[in-house]
């Protein structure tokens, strides 16, 4: 159902009353038409990136809330221009499954990182890991806790993943969208991030392998065309501060 346009005939508008749970509807809620499961069940939606009653809507799936109690799963349906992620969905919906407890499989993810650099030598290097789980070379990076900037993320998970505390150099972001196994849409910030440490300590659940590299060093280890690209960014930023 993830990235499947649907149409949803509203049961519950937005500011009406659910009585039997006590709670007033923050979205628009309703029967996700044509829509059943095996045992002949309808499918129920929150329509989210409206913020008025409606009586239909046809829209995009963009996330699964599976109930902690086991009842049934509910989808998050948005107009297709907008894009929501999971920090965005959970205070959206807590209004009625915040009682239950659930979790969220969401058609957008977003993360950021850093190109981590050190200057503190004859030559400028820069910090490379090797992921546990895909195996490929690149910056360190992760998922977006809520309350966070991008920037504090980036700042963040350089240090839980390298150990090294960055400071982000104004002026440069690259901002990447992949997709991850056909379903899964990504979208990555990357900011530079300068240190003057060296002596890193790996996140050992997620990281396999970590290391400093000069510009060429780093363009032969870097696994994807994407990323050199970035890296490539990130030296003519430098050339064009230091002219």
């Amino acid at each position: 159902m993830l990235g499947k346009f649907v149409k949803v005939r509203v049961t519950s508008p937005m500011n009406s009353f659910n009585t039997r749970f006590g709670y007033k509807y923050k979205l628009n809620y309703g029967i996700i038409e044509g829509c059943k499961t095996r045992k002949n069940t309808v499918q129920f939606a929150y329509i989210m990136g409206i913020n008025h009653p409606v009586r239909n809507f046809d829209g995009r799936v963009i996330a699964t809330v599976k109930r902690h109690n086991g009842k049934g799963v509910v989808w998050v349906v948005a107009p297709k221009s907008t894009r929501f992620i999971v920090n965005d969905i959970k205070p959206a919906i807590d209004f009625a499954e915040g009682r239950i407890g659930y979790n969220i499989d969401c058609l957008f993810e977003s993360s950021c990182g850093a190109v981590v650099f050190n200057e503190d030598g004859s030559e400028r290097k820069y910090l490379l890991i090797r992921n546990k789980r895909s195996a490929h070379w690149g910056f360190p990076k992760g998922h977006i806790e809520p309350g966070e900037t991008k920037e504090q993320t980036a700042i963040r998970e350089v240090l839980e993943e390298t150990g090294l505390n960055v400071e982000i150099v104004p002026g440069f972001v690259k901002n990447s969208e992949y997709t991850i196994q056909g379903k899964i849409e990504k979208s990555v910030s990357i900011f530079l991030g300068k240190t003057s440490e060296t002596e890193y300590k790996i996140q050992e659940e997620e990281i396999e392998e970590c290391g400093w590299y000069n510009y060429s060093e780093a363009l032969e280890v870097l696994n994807y065309e994407n990323d050199k690209y970035i890296l490539n960014e990130a030296e003519s930023f430098f050339a064009s501060k230091s002219c």
